[in-house]
């Protein structure tokens, strides 16, 4: 299907393109979301004498973008959930728990303008994309952690906290030295056998 894209879409054009898209997207996405128009002479006429007008609209909307993404560059919003010893959350960090984050911080936010590209299933710090306009995005740091305290080391250390503590006191064993486990078995076996040999019949 042909549309007029009414605003710059990531991806597929500017404001004023006409470009060919799937059916499916135009219809349950661009159209109702008044995105874009089907392609029609009398749309074209149409979007001419509101292209002015659509415009300005967008200029007004893309500085109300960039003023929000001011208060929100450099952001860190904590997220705190449940996890195993190794990290892993039992669940995920939705976009819908990101933009809850962020709008209790001050900044009121939508889950469609977050831009996951993945599931956020493991503790740390993730850099999540926030599309405020077609052309405005800022990053924000998702800190996902199992309580304040943790979330606080991540931070001040800038990368996961290590789910499984590490065993300094553990001495190396010494090269050539047998295990304990094995001493008594095969050495003894090897003397009765040297014992058995030097006798006589």
């Amino acid at each position: 299907m042909e549309v007029i894209l009414l605003e710059r879409i990531e991806k597929l054009g500017q404001m004023g393109d006409v470009v060919n898209v799937k059916t499916g997207f135009a219809r349950n996405y661009l159209l109702p979301q008044n995105k874009a128009l089907r392609k029609t002479k009398q749309n074209l006429s149409r979007f001419e004498s509101e292209r002015a007008q659509l415009e300005a609209d967008n200029l007004t909307r893309k500085n109300e973008a960039e003023n929000i993404a001011g208060k929100l560059e450099n952001m860190n919003v904590t997220i705190i959930r449940a996890a195993g010893e190794t990290g892993q959350l039992y669940g995920s960090v939705t976009s819908r728990d990101i933009a809850e984050s962020v709008t209790r911080a001050g900044i009121s936010i939508n889950k469609n303008q977050v831009i996951l590209n993945r599931a956020l299933k493991v503790l740390g710090l993730e850099p999540i994309r926030i599309s405020l306009h077609p052309e405005v995005s800022v990053e924000i740091t998702a800190n996902i952690a199992r309580n304040k305290e943790e979330a606080e080391q991540q931070l001040s250390q800038g990368y996961a906290v290590s789910a499984v503590p590490i065993e300094e006191d553990r001495q190396p064993e010494k090269a050539g030295t047998p295990s304990s486990d094995n001493t008594d078995g095969p050495i003894k076996a090897n003397l009765v056998a040297g014992e058995d040999e030097g006798k006589e019949d």
